[in-house]
């Protein structure tokens, strides 16, 4: 994917008017492999940012002290270290009242996951339940993980990409172990690589105003095609999953930006204020601008629980 990447002190790109920032990996050579993990003192201090934003990249977090929340999206994370949380390319988050925030964070671009393609399914997956507590046990098998990615990454020495690539796989994999077998490989086969595509299409928040039919075009298959593949994966149509998305990116604009609703209308693809309204109360039950008044980016909070969760 091009644009995810920047040398580091190039400038964020400027976001257009209202707009969250949207931030790039900086890597330390043009052509350096699109990854980096650190703590979050030798990460910078953009992996404390309080401040609404969101990344071209995948990042992965291993907190291990810290009070205070971590907000994606519309949910708020409070902090009860140790946790393990991810946040996929395109979420709006930040941190918030935090102290003493210490961990662990690794991050990389799609274009980074040759060796493991299904990885990509497997994050998005992860994605849909995106903060772990850990046990103890958990906590020192994430811990050691997460030391050898740090540890690779600095040595840079032969062959260092594909051992990154082999130990972030090794990460997701156990990830989704402390899931449970809900985040287990899916079968393979073209429909199932149709449905994958269709949804890396709506995580990339390119579907904005695209009908089913445009989506297909974009993925080289037939409408039909393309609603018997999702249709088998998911149990839901590409129609229904078009909306959801849509009034997802609606809700992450509303919530963490300055732009008026007639601007956000224009952001997921509706020339018509009035209509995207009448769309939002029907998939939310409120209008957009009582969800912003009475949302404000306070989510209901995700109570911590004991344990891997």
């Amino acid at each position: 994917m091009s644009h995810t990447t920047a040398l580091p002190g190039t400038p964020c790109a400027t976001p257009r008017a209202g707009d969250p920032p949207m931030h790039r990996l900086e890597v330390r050579l043009p052509d350096q492999v699109p990854f980096a993990a650190g703590t979050f003192d030798t990460i910078g201090p953009m992996a404390r940012a309080a401040f609404p934003h969101r990344h071209t990249f995948y990042e992965i977090v291993h907190v291990t002290a810290g009070t205070g929340t971590h907000v994606v999206d519309l949910t708020r994370w409070p902090l009860q270290p140790p946790h393990l949380g991810l946040i996929l390319p395109g979420q709006m988050h930040h941190w918030e009242d935090t102290r003493g925030l210490d961990g662990s964070v690794v991050l990389f671009t799609e274009d980074f996951l040759l060796d493991h393609p299904g990885d990509r399914d497997l994050l998005r997956r992860l994605g849909e339940r995106p903060w772990l507590s850990l046990d103890g046990p958990a906590h020192t098998r994430t811990g050691r993980l997460m030391a050898e990615l740090i540890e690779e990454y600095g040595h840079g020495a032969d062959g260092f990409a594909t051992v990154l690539r082999s130990l972030l796989h090794v990460l997701l994999v156990r990830t989704a172990r402390l899931r449970g077998p809900g985040a287990s490989p899916q079968p393979a086969g073209r429909p199932a690589a149709v449905a994958e595509e269709f949804a890396r299409l709506l995580a990339r928040g390119g579907t904005d105003g695209r009908s089913v039919r445009e989506c297909a075009e974009l993925i080289g298959v037939t409408p039909g095609y393309l609603a018997e593949a999702v249709r088998t994966a998911t149990g839901r149509t590409p129609g229904a999953l078009l909306r959801e998305a849509r009034c997802r990116e609606a809700q992450r604009l509303l919530v963490g930006s300055e732009l008026s609703i007639r601007q956000v209308a224009a952001r997921v693809g509706f020339d018509d204020a009035a209509y995207f309204c009448r769309f939002f109360r029907r998939e939310t039950g409120l209008s957009p601008g009582d969800f912003r008044k009475h949302h404000d980016r306070r989510a209901p909070s995700i109570e911590s629980r004991g344990g891997p969760s």
